[in-house]
Formats: C-alpha cells, sequence, structure tokens
C-alpha cells in the first residue's frame, strides 16, 4: 500500500515538475532546500534565476508540492517582466489585491490600514491620503521636521565622532532620524531617538520588535504562528508585549490630538475628510502604518546611497557641486562661511537635479522593498504567456528588475545616474528624466497603489543627503562588510559603519561651471565653510570643457598653513592634469593656472 502510494506521488510529482520552471524543486520539500540555501543572498539568487529562464523573466515554483495544494496555495509565480508588472499592478489590479496571507500576517500590528488592506476600506483610506499628500503645506511640515532634526542633531552627533575620530553606523542614525522626522509628521510629536546619547527609545523599540516578529511569521505556515500565538510562545509573545507598548503611545497621541489638533497627518485624518468620521482604533491603523512607510524605506534608501558615494568620489564631487551651486545662486558669494550653517530649504531642494538622479539610481540597484507579492483571485494568463491559477501567489521582484540587461543595457550593474539626466536644449540645465516604460522602475510601486510619499521621501533624501555631504567626507571603517539582510526591506545586514573624515589635510576641490567661458573653484575646509573662490579664465572662444561638476584632491596640509599656500599646493597638485585637458581641446589656450 505504502508502495503504490509512493509511486502514485512521484508519478504526479514528475508531472508537476514538468510544468514548473526556476529553482529546483525536491519531492514533499519543494523549493524550500534551496531557498534556505540561498537566504544569506535571496533576492541576488531570486535575480539569478530569473535571468536564467531566458526573456519572460519569469518564473514558476512550488513551495509544497502536495496535490490539490501545489496548484493553489503552494504554487508561486517570480516575475519581474515590466510588461507582467504592468498587468498586476495597473491593467487587471482587482485580480491581484494583497490577500488572504498578508492580511493576516500583519492584521495585529497593522489593522485595517492602507497597506494591509483592499478594496472599499483601501480606497476610502487612499482617497482621503491623496488628499494630504498633495498639498504644499505637508511637504513643508516635513522639510521642517527633517531639518530640525538635522540641525539640531545629526550635524551635533557626526562632528563629535569626527573631533574624537569614533566610527559610527550611519544605518542606524538614519533610522533614528527619519523615525523622528515621520512620527512628528504624523503625531506632531517627535520621539527623539537621535540624541547624542543614542537612547533607547521605548515606543522605538516596540515598534521594531513588533515590525519583526511580524514579519517572522510569513516564514511559518499560518497553523504554526497562531497555535504559538494562542500558547504565547517565542516571538508571539514578544508582538503582545511590544504592541502593548505601541498601542498606549499611540492612544495617548490620539487623545491629544482630539484635544488639540494640530497640522500633523493624525489631525487631518480627524478633521472628517470626505464626510467620514475614523474611530480611534481606524487613526491608530492608519497612523502606524504611515509611520512603518515612512521611517525604513527612506533611512534604507539613504544608507545604500551613502555606501555608492563611498566607493564613487567622482559622483560625490558632482552631488557637492551642485549643492555649492545652488546655494551660490541662492544664499550669494558673500556669505560663503555661513552657507552650511544651516540645511537646505525646500526651493533649494527643489533645484538638485543630479542628487535626486544618484538617489534614483540608488533605488533601482537597491529598492528598499525588494519584493512584494500579490494574491491571484481568478486564474489568469500574463502578457509573456504564464498561466496563474486562482488562489496561487504572484511575486514581483523589483530588485530584479532593476539590474536586467535587457533592460538596462550591459552597464545594468553600474551605479550611473546620469542614466537619469538630460540637459535642455536651451539653457543647458540639468533635467530628471524618467524611464519612457513606467514598469521598469518601480521602486515606489504603480498603478493605483503608487507610493503617495514618493515626494515626501525625495524631499527627506535630498535633505539628509546634502546636509551630509555639504559638511563632512565619509569613509568606510576598514574590514567592514556589508552584506543584505533576509527582511522584506532591504536593511543592511551589520549596518553601516563609518569614519567622518573632514579633518585637516582633506580638501574638497569643485570645479562648476559658471558660464561658457570661466569656471570657478570652491576650496573647503575641515568644516565645510568656504575659504576661496578661485577664478579660472578661459579663451571666449573655448566650448564648456567641462561637463564634470568637481572632483576630490587629496593634499598633505597642516592647519598652520596660510590659505596662499593652501592655493598653490591645488594648483600645483591639479595642474598638470588640467592644463592637458585643456590644450587637448585647443592648443592657443593659456595655461589657467598662471
Amino acid at each position: 500500500m505504502l508502495i503504490a502510494a509512493a509511486v502514485a506521488y512521484l508519478t504526479w510529482f514528475w508531472t508537476l515538475i514538468r510544468t514548473l520552471s526556476g529553482p529546483r524543486v525536491w519531492p514533499l520539500l519543494g523549493s524550500i532546500p534551496s531557498i534556505v540555501a540561498n537566504r544569506s543572498r535571496i533576492h541576488d539568487w531570486i535575480a539569478d534565476n530569473l535571468t536564467a529562464v531566458g526573456k519572460t523573466f519569469t518564473y514558476q515554483t512550488c513551495l509544497i508540492p502536495i496535490p490539490f495544494y501545489a496548484s493553489r496555495q503552494g504554487l508561486i509565480t517570480v516575475t519581474c517582466n515590466p510588461r507582467n508588472l504592468e498587468h498586476i499592478l495597473r491593467k487587471r489590479f482587482e485580480n491581484y489585491p494583497k490577500g488572504p496571507l498578508l492580511h493576516s500576517a500583519f492584521h495585529d500590528l497593522l489593522g485595517q490600514g492602507i497597506f494591509n488592506t483592499d478594496g472599499e476600506t483601501w480606497l476610502l483610506q487612499r482617497k482621503t491620503a491623496a488628499l494630504q499628500f498633495t498639498t504644499r503645506s505637508l511637504r513643508q511640515a516635513m522639510a521642517r521636521w527633517t531639518n530640525a532634526s538635522i540641525k539640531n542633531r545629526l550635524w551635533v552627533i557626526l562632528e563629535h565622532r569626527r573631533k574624537l575620530n569614533q566610527a559610527v553606523d550611519l544605518q542606524d542614525l538614519l533610522l533614528r532620524l527619519t523615525f523622528d522626522s515621520i512620527c512628528g509628521l504624523t503625531f506632531g510629536k517627535d520621539p527623539e531617538t537621535l540624541s547624542p546619547d543614542l537612547p533607547n527609545n521605548p515606543f522605538a523599540s516596540a515598534f521594531d520588535s513588533a515590525t519583526e516578529a511580524t514579519l517572522q511569521r510569513l516564514l511559518y505556515p499560518g497553523f504554526l504562528w497562531r497555535l504559538k500565538k494562542y500558547l504565547r510562545l517565542g516571538t508571539e509573545c514578544q508582538l503582545m508585549k511590544s504592541l502593548r507598548i505601541v498601542d498606549d503611545y499611540v492612544t495617548e497621541a490620539i487623545n491629544t490630538r482630539m484635544n488639540s489638533p494640530s497640522n500633523d497627518l493624525l489631525s487631518r485624518f480627524m478633521t472628517k475628510p470626505n464626510d467620514h468620521v475614523f474611530p480611534p482604533s481606524s487613526l491608530r491603523c492608519i497612523a502606524l502604518n504611515f509611520v512603518l512607510a515612512g521611517r525604513d524605506t527612506s533611512s534604507v534608501a539613504l544608507s545604500w546611497f551613502f555606501w555608492e558615494i563611498m566607493r564613487r568620489p567622482d559622483v560625490e564631487a558632482k552631488i557637492v557641486g551642485e549643492i555649492f551651486k545652488v546655494l551660490e545662486e541662492s544664499r550669494g558669494s558673500e556669505k560663503k562661511s555661513k552657507w552650511s550653517e544651516e540645511p537646505l530649504t525646500y526651493t533649494e531642494l527643489e533645484k538638485l537635479v543630479y542628487l535626486k538622479a544618484a538617489l534614483t539610481e540608488t533605488l533601482r540597484l537597491y529598492p528598499s522593498v525588494p519584493e512584494d507579492i500579490k494574491y491571484v483571485v481568478a486564474e489568469d494568463m500574463l502578457p509573456d504567456g504564464t498561466v496563474v491559477t486562482a488562489g496561487s501567489t504572484v511575486t514581483y521582484s523589483i530588485y530584479s528588475v532593476g539590474r536586467m540587461e535587457e533592460i538596462w543595457g550591459k552597464d545594468c550593474m553600474e551605479f550611473k545616474p546620469e542614466r537619469w539626466v538630460s540637459r535642455s536644449s536651451s539653457a543647458g540645465d540639468l533635467i530628471f528624466e524618467a524611464p519612457r516604460d513606467g514598469y521598469s522602475f518601480v521602486a515606489f510601486n504603480g498603478g493605483p497603489r503608487t507610493c503617495l510619499g514618493r515626494e515626501l521621501a525625495y524631499l527627506q533624501m535630498k535633505s539628509v543627503a546634502s546636509a551630509v555631504l555639504m559638511r563632512h567626507r565619509l569613509e568606510l571603517v576598514p574590514g567592514h562588510r556589508v552584506r543584505q539582510k533576509m527582511s522584506l526591506t532591504l536593511f543592511m545586514k551589520n549596518g553601516l559603519r563609518v569614519i567622518i573624515c573632514n579633518g585637516p589635510g582633506t580638501y574638497l576641490l569643485l570645479s562648476t561651471q559658471m558660464s561658457s567661458n570661466y569656471f570657478f573653484l570652491l576650496i573647503t575646509s575641515e568644516s565645510g565653510l568656504v575659504y576661496a573662490m578661485l577664478h579660472i579664465v578661459l579663451a571666449s572662444n573655448i566650448e564648456p570643457l567641462f561637463h564634470l561638476f568637481g572632483f576630490i584632491v587629496r593634499i598633505g596640509f597642516t592647519a598652520g598653513h596660510a590659505l596662499k599656500s593652501v592655493v598653490q599646493d591645488i594648483i600645483l597638485t591639479f595642474q598638470d592634469e588640467f592644463y592637458k585637458t585643456i590644450k587637448r581641446r585647443n592648443a592657443n589656450v593659456k595655461n589657467p593656472c598662471s
């Protein structure tokens, strides 16, 4: 009897795997052994599998190969095909909701919030939120909260660590900063987790613990984590404790805002938008959904941005050159010593086109949410011909779509902000350009669920990036390994340990085009303040020679040197390369440094 059952199962299993592609599927165990074996590089492993299947960029695998189960809950379709993504996220949006798996796993933490619901409940919150996120006042409020954290805390901590020559986990600082900012924007209340002593805030710790425990549920069958919850075991016990702390904090914030409305998101949802009154339980869910979305995504993207910048000083110099050009225009050349006393304003940040391109390029290679999953309501055929059965799951890999050579070219693995910009035909200014195929870049999702906070995220990321780079230069701690963490969010497993290196001996030499016939050089001190501006006059018949914004030159220098010596050292170091470049373009050009 057992032999007959085994033969019947193996026959069925052999028929099943002939319809699948992608990683190897084992009897009874499915593709779980392959997932476990590649858990430390799960996102790259998925990308490798999608590349291996060829031009469809889609494969199907089975997690649990059991008859009557494999074709529904056990079947996983994985894709990064832009046509499939548009089909799932926009054209057949109603057929691909979040689904019961995510709803149940995240319900205790997020409840019926916007990121954990479908249908009318989601639509009502979406419409209400859309009214708020399109207002200029909300963007200005985000800028105020972020800039206050930068000026009063982040700059203080970085300068203190620089003077002590102490390394710092930049990812941790960024998580604290974005958490404080999003809590301020949501509740009108700053938890002050980004303080010089880096305190352990009860709400922040409980929120972290609750999020991590919730994510753990996705690793187990539903019946197992529900049993652990009933018996109050392991992570489920910790989740309940953490949620009590989170609920107490949010309840207090809601009560405060009911008695004293303000301009934060919570107050905005209390003002009967669309003639709908949200009860306190719904307000709790709404608030926590926005905190979860606004905290991790921006801080994770910034961490990967700074990691790339440390490896690409040419890109860093272009960004800093753009920042100083904007400051020159907005704050005046006579006040250079005060440029770095205040973070950039909302208006100034809007002009940082190349910085936005660099941040977008970061999100292409390191999307904050690398994969997302959808539930299939009714059987459907994807544009590439793949059939997905009702009750099965579709995973779309945002991480993979940004790394496909067929989509982005042979340099797809290169960090290249230039792919996002062009120059205007009239003034020659940089213009940000999104890809023509909107579904080849879905770091902010797509279709009806496109991220409402996209512009707020760019605003916050540009604020932090410009504030750090205008004052400091970062170096990775020697021997520190940057690795991805197996999580729904693309955290760095060991953090991002850096040294703040804007000390004596490092000068930033920036070449920024001012007009068609001359350039200027900015020399910044260890604190980021501008010491001098050196004009280099070129012959009027020379076309603009440099479309680069700048480059870093390290010069042996002691603090006792006079400014004249500084300039001379810089000129002597740079003169040969600079002059050769000009000479190649026009043999009659005078030495600009003579």
